[in-house]
């Protein structure tokens, strides 16, 4: 038997992973009009499958963008008491239909599915949740009577009744997805669905609208691509591939093509009903911002699998255990995070009323982060006022006797923290450590050996944060009331050892990993060290004492380095070095679109004064038409001068961050704040504000 290697056989093989049959063996067994007789009373049924079933292009309602058959068909089975209090009034039907439609323009599909529609006395379920444990038997049975369908080549436009897309997937007859799919055996991949989508797919259509679907995916036999927005040839997309090699794309599969885990797995009914109640979050600026002004998040693979992997292993485990979670700038960690902390608090055990967690702890080492993360998770958490902040063990307490499940700290104040959690020894916490970095110091370091006490083997201020989690870890003796979480980039052999598994070998691995390579590879950061050539540093140093006495040379090397890397003859070097690789290779070509930032990272803050002033200074040579801006906490003296980020930039810290979104500000100096997890979304990546991208 010769292979089919087109689209037609692609679509066969989606539709039957869903279905557990497609419609050519089902034509071939029955004949065309007795096979979709069956399709639509529901009567065929297989063995395999994830239960879908057969939708047919003849049923779809072009006006409403709906599948009348699936739509009317879940309502009469599982509401007919509550479509009995509208039958009464004159064409009902379309009553309802026009608020539905007018429901969706207003707020989108997500909160549509999740509220229903209420018309009059009546109220119309049109999701049944799916069960997050076993305690309510009910919760379960109704999810059972939720219609999910796929249909092929749907004909969905009312301006050109031939237009058709490849696969779209229907809950209870409302549209969810659109596939495009393409077969590499035939020339065609993702990047030609990508152009199809841009160039073909009108976003006015009803069905392609902003809110009407959840997700569009371009997919081919190696590769998947997602957006949530479609918007001509400004549509973005983003990859939704597992990986291969630590890298982009997807791993071989000895059972068939690369990308079949897309309708293998993430489109099953439970998992895509778990992405609709607990992932894709609509979100604005504001409360009331109209649906075309918000944005719709769609987790990417790795934050999806992250965050169900985590909380399988700590329902199934319970508490007292660690995590590293080793995600690359890039990675949309804040959302991980995000995901996670208001998913954790609601896990049970296993048969059990009890959850695994009374609270999650989030630590963030960046105050702007602190700030992030709390908006982030109020936006996206459907639960209101359960996020709170706490500085100290009897904050903890008091955020934990006022009923809030989600708080947030800093890393200057972890120490106390823990012992918080470890005097409330009857509670039981999920702590989420916000990038446990390796290049923090200053000023947060100090309060971190204040806390710690004097005598610490970490009291030099240049040792970095992820010591100081460590070694308050080691000296508290921790109850087995926490689990901990870390999410860092970069971590340390010793953050590896503290939070890793074991191998067999006595290595460790982080739990999970989304690496520098496939960040690189999917686009989501530059390669800095492409064609980059390294500066090597030499010091001579004259020997003033003829007995050669033994001395730390670790410590000598440091005191060397700090020295000679903060002289301002260096500095000056350096800052010409940075300010002319930024202006010729990255500004004149229009990198990212010419609105491309830098980020220059110091080892303190008077390095920091320096490398401004003179960035500054070198900019207003060029006449860059841009300036810096500078990030440091607190009060510094410098040359006998005081100096705050107010009296440097000119403006009140507050604004740093808006300042910086602007084209005005284009780099920023930094010592002790921000960092490299600071959220700069930019034209690259502009789902992050404009397509819904997953950060």
């Amino acid at each position: 038997m010769v292979s089919q290697t087109n689209e037609q056989a692609l679509e066969a093989s989606i539709e039957k992973a869903l279905s557990g049959i497609s419609r050519e063996a089902l034509i071939d067994q029955v004949g065309n009009n007795d096979a979709i007789a069956l399709a639509k009373a529901a009567q065929y049924r297989t063995e395999t499958g994830h239960g879908y079933q057969l939708g047919w292009s003849s049923d779809y309602d072009r006006e409403f963008a709906i599948d009348r058959d699936k739509f009317w068909g879940f309502l009469n089975a599982t509401q007919a008491d509550e479509l009995a209090k509208l039958k009464d009034q004159p064409n009902w039907q379309r009553l309802v239909l026009e608020h539905l439609n007018k429901r969706i323009k207003k707020h989108g599909i997500l909160k549509t599915l999740k509220n229903g529609l209420s018309i009059n006395d009546a109220h119309l379920t049109l999701l049944y949740s799916a069960p997050y444990n076993d305690i309510n038997p009910e919760v379960a049975e109704n999810f059972e009577r939720n219609i999910f369908s796929v249909t092929r080549q749907l004909y969905y436009s009312q301006a050109n009744p031939n237009l058709s897309i490849d696969i779209a997937l229907f809950i209870n007859g409302l549209a969810i997805a659109t596939l495009e799919l393409k077969n590499a055996w035939t020339g065609q991949t993702t990047y030609h669905a990508m152009k199809q989508y841009r160039e073909d797919r009108d976003p006015n259509e009803l069905l392609l609208q902003f809110g009407r679907c959840l997700v569009h995916f371009a997919v081919d036999t190696d590769e998947v691509y997602m957006t949530t927005r479609l918007a001509g040839d400004k549509t973005v997309f983003l990859p939704f591939n597992k990986g291969h090699n630590h890298g982009k794309g997807n791993s071989p599969n000895p059972g068939g093509h690369r990308t079949a885990y897309l309708w293998q797995e993430i489109l099953a009914p439970y998992s895509l009903t778990n992405i609709i109640e607990h992932f894709a979050k609509l979100v604005g600026e504001k409360p009331n911002d109209p649906l075309h002004r918000r944005t719709l998040f769609f987790p990417r693979y790795h934050q999806l699998e992250v965050v169900r992997k985590l909380l399988d292993h700590a329902r199934d485990h319970g508490v007292g255990h660690t995590y590293l979670i080793q995600h690359s700038a890039g990675s949309g960690k804040s959302n991980s995070i995000t995901w996670a902390s208001y998913q954790l608090i609601e896990q049970y055990k296993p048969g059990s009323h009890h959850p695994v967690f009374d609270s999650v702890v989030v630590v963030t080492d960046r105050r702007v982060l602190d700030k992030q993360l709390k908006n982030n998770i109020k936006l996206f958490s459907e639960v209101k006022n359960i996020v709170a902040h706490a500085d100290s063990s009897q904050d903890l307490k008091k955020a934990l006797e006022s009923g809030k499940k989600i708080i947030i700290t800093t890393i200057q104040k972890f120490p106390f923290i823990v012992v918080g959690i470890d005097d409330l020894s009857d509670k039981h916490f999920a702590v989420i450590i916000d990038e446990a970095h390796s290049s923090q110091s200053g000023s947060a370091a100090d309060n971190l050996n204040r806390s710690l006490g004097e005598g610490s083997e970490y009291d030099d201020g240049e040792d970095e944060v992820q010591d100081q989690i460590l070694e308050t870890m080691r000296r508290r003796k921790m109850r087995g009331n926490a689990s901990y979480f870390a999410f860092t980039a970069t971590p340390k052999n010793a953050t590896l050892e503290r939070f890793g598994e074991q191998q067999a070998d006595g290595s460790f691995k982080p739990f999970h990993l989304y690496s520098m390579k496939q960040a690189i590879e999917e686009g989501f950061i530059l390669d800095v060290l492409a064609n980059y050539t390294t500066y090597q540093s030499y010091y001579e140093i004259e020997k003033s004492i003829q007995d050669n006495p033994l001395f730390d040379s670790a410590k000598a090397q440091k005191k060397l380095r700090a020295y000679v890397e903060g002289h301002k003859e260096t500095i000056a070097v350096k800052a010409e070095i940075m300010v002319s690789h930024f202006m010729d290779h990255v500004v004149k070509p229009k990198k990212l679109k010419g609105k491309a930032k830098g980020m220059v990272v110091t080892r303190n803050i008077e390095t920091a004064i320096h490398y401004y002033q003179k960035i500054r200074d070198l900019l207003k040579e060029r006449n860059a038409g841009f300036k810096a801006v500078i990030a440091f906490s607190g009060k510094k003296t410098v040359d006998g001068a005081e100096y705050t980020e107010e009296s440097i930039n000119g403006f009140p810290s507050k604004d740093i961050e808006d300042r910086f979104d602007s084209d005005d500000y284009r780099l920023l100096v930094v010592a002790n704040k921000y960092l490299t997890g600071f959220d700069q979304p930019l034209p690259a990546m502009e789902s992050e504000a404009k397509a819904g991208r997953p950060q």
